[in-house]
């Protein structure tokens, strides 16, 4: 089997088990990187730093040396260690597909378990919060080996329902937070976009680093639809009627300058933003990670 296949949603459906998903796609794209021009960012070497001129000799790994021939300073725990929460929407509107192998929740649950699994296997302490329109549930943040099962237990256990209050939500979790945190949001973020913004705002301003996992599913980005169809507001049950021939061309402008519009501004405020529809590979958004992990090391 190729990487990319350890990495499409499609191949992932087929495992029943959130922790062997997990596993398959952190292997699967770890695999990837060694072939890759990311391969600086393996498991392996993301505990060093380079050696520069003043370091405590006594401190080089000789090991790393012998493999690399350079000269590599074992870092202590307080310099690597970042704090994550993956920060769950599990409103109504997260359950949608329209012909995916996973809706959005799933795709979702089934990203956020494999970078739980990465942030454990590099020793950096995990937390969970799940929230709709207010907080649900709220994991503290552990690097032990059990918190991943901790973790992937609630994971797998969660389903999507009611509405969303996105400020609200992220207002409770900010007043949970003690310490500067690597924030992961996984959303549709499909309410009104100024509100979106103050909520990732209120974070940020907090001293948070924050990345934004931005998921639709494919036909909400794509509008596959033909003739007069029904649609309907999962969340507030409104349904109406729409001619898809006459609608898909603005619907596309629209659903595209709300991406541009949420990736500008959270650019603009040094929040990361991912993009990412349910058909899409995994790695993106791991790639995403182990970058805000460098910047922060």
């Amino acid at each position: 089997m190729s990487v990319e296949k350890y990495l499409k949603p499609s191949v992932i459906n087929q495992i029943k088990r959130l922790d062997l998903r997990a596993q398959f796609v952190v292997k699967g794209f770890l695999h990837g990187l060694h072939a890759s021009p990311f391969h600086g960012f393996s498991v392996e070497f993301s505990e060093h730093r380079k050696y520069t001129a003043g370091d405590d000799l006594k401190d080089i790994d000789w090991q790393v040396y012998a493999k690399t021939d350079k000269y590599y300073i074992k870092k202590f725990e307080s310099e690597t260690n970042i704090t994550g929460y993956l920060l769950m929407d599990l409103s109504q509107s997260m359950g949608y597909t329209y012909e995916q192998e996973l809706n959005k929740f799933d795709y979702a649950i089934c990203l956020a378990a494999a970078l739980a699994y990465l942030m454990i296997s590099q020793q950096d302490p995990v937390g969970l919060v799940t929230f709709n329109d207010k907080v649900r549930q709220s994991l503290p943040p552990k690097s032990r080996r059990t918190q991943l099962g901790n973790v992937l237990s609630l994971l797998s256990n969660l389903e999507p329902s009611g509405t969303t209050d996105l400020l609200n939500s992220l207002t409770q979790v900010s007043a949970l937070l003690r310490n500067r945190s690597l924030l992961m949001v996984f959303s549709d973020f499909l309410v009104d976009e100024e509100e979106t913004l103050n909520a990732l705002y209120r974070l940020k301003h907090g001293g948070h680093d924050v990345i934004l996992f931005h998921i639709l599913d494919e036909a909400e980005v794509n509008f596959p639809f033909r003739g007069i169809c029904k649609m309907l507001d999962p969340e507030s049950q409104e349904e109406i009627q729409v001619d898809a021939a006459a609608t898909k061309k603005d619907y596309l402008a629209k659903i595209q300058a709300f991406r541009d519009g949420l990736e500008l501004n959270c650019r603009n405020s040094g929040i990361d933003y991912v993009p990412l529809d349910t058909s899409m590979q995994f790695d993106k958004a791991l790639l995403e990670y182990l970058l805000s992990r460098r910047a922060r090391g």
